[in-house]
């Protein structure tokens, strides 16, 4: 089989933990005998620098005719002066919006051999956790009205939050349905006592819920879930959220699993294109250094092979690949505990593994 694949490298570490996560899949299509063909494009800052704009036009046509988008990271403080509409994130929104990426799914389990690493007790993470954050991506807050104004004290900036029925009926669905392929568990996450958007939010994920009795549903506003994820996060399996919301406890439970740069991610839409990407961001101090954590690029990837291609075998190899390399105690800087030797760098933890695939 045969898949194009757009390289969204970006900027600080993401070129080379992108390259990294495409060796991967040329390692996967060698030994499976499937054929990956990557195109590069610019976004973030480096697109800032060449062309003017953080998504330029090419880019997303390049994305759209691709079967999917592998992405690094973008940002830096070389561009942080720029106004919010010219800032290399703005390209982020831009690129889900034009792919029609309304779900974000983000993973969050314990790796056995980084146990240790996680910064909750042992007694707390001994149980060990596999969530799943289905995350809204292309509504709420990041993509209401905003601005400035004169207010009651002054000038003042305003950011809207508004959400449809449609925006919280089909990520409410992606949610069951991923729910009924796990453990049939799904906690709804909102802020219903203050917010309307919340309350309609849950209003509609509780007629979703009578679709799936099969489903063990219950709500939880966001301030609890927040605390409950560092209290007992086995109790979770899949959870579901807003954009905002989604944002912050996907990255709260990244932290607990021992390194963020462990964590990949996929965005998808109503077709099989998605965009795959880790969840840290560009770490501009260690760009150029070769000290990257590949492995959460290199997971994404396999999550791309599985929900965009359909290869679920090949996914399998990469995670299970992963696994052996970790448990061979083998690390990149960010795993590193005290005593436990020199860590990898991001092209040597890739070739590891390349070598266990």
């Amino acid at each position: 089989m045969e898949f194009n694949i757009a390289l969204l490298r970006g900027d600080g570490i993401g070129p080379e933990i992108v390259d990294g996560a495409a060796a991967v899949l040329e390692k996967i299509g060698e030994k499976f005998g499937h054929r990956f063909n990557f195109t590069p494009y610019l976004i973030g800052g480096c697109a800032i620098d060449e062309t003017g704009e953080p998504l330029p036009k090419e880019t997303v046509e390049g994305c759209l005719a691709s079967d999917s988008v592998l992405l690094g990271a973008v940002g830096g403080p070389k561009w942080d002066g720029l106004p919010g509409e010219k800032r290399p994130e703005k390209a982020l929104l831009g690129i889900r919006s034009a792919l029609g990426l309304f779900t974000n799914l983000r993973p969050a389990s314990l790796y056995p051999a980084l146990r240790a690493a996680s910064p909750l007790k042992d007694e707390i993470v001994g149980k060990g956790f596999d969530i799943m954050i289905v995350r809204e991506l292309t509504g709420g807050i990041y993509f209401g009205d905003r601005g400035f104004r004169q207010g009651k004290y002054g000038e003042e900036a305003f950011d809207t939050e508004a959400y449809s029925f449609t925006e919280i009926e089909r990520i409410g669905r992606v949610a069951f349905e991923t729910a009924m392929k796990r453990s049939k568990r799904l906690c709804s996450v909102d802020k219903a006592n203050v917010l309307e958007t919340s309350r309609l939010w849950r209003r509609i994920m509780h007629e979703l819920s009578e679709e799936y009795p099969e489903v063990e549903y219950r709500d939880m506003f966001v301030d609890n879930a927040a605390m409950q994820l560092v209290r007992d996060p086995s109790q979770f399996d899949v959870i579901v959220t807003s954009n905002m919301f989604g944002d912050i406890l996907s990255d709260e439970a990244s932290q607990i699993t021992g390194s963020i740069g462990m964590l990949a991610s996929a965005s998808l839409g109503a077709g099989t294109r998605g965009m795959y990407e880790p969840i840290h961001g560009s770490a501009p101090d260690i760009a150029g250094q070769n000290k990257a954590n590949p492995t959460a690029t290199i997971l994404s990837a396999a999550m791309m092979l599985r929900y965009s291609f359909g290869l679920t075998e090949e996914a399998g190899a990469v995670e299970a690949a992963v696994n052996k390399v970790l448990d061979a105690g083998f690390r990149t800087a960010d795993l590193l505990c005290a005593g436990e030797g020199d860590p990898l760098s991001c092209t040597e933890m890739t070739t590891k593994i390349i070598e266990a695939i």
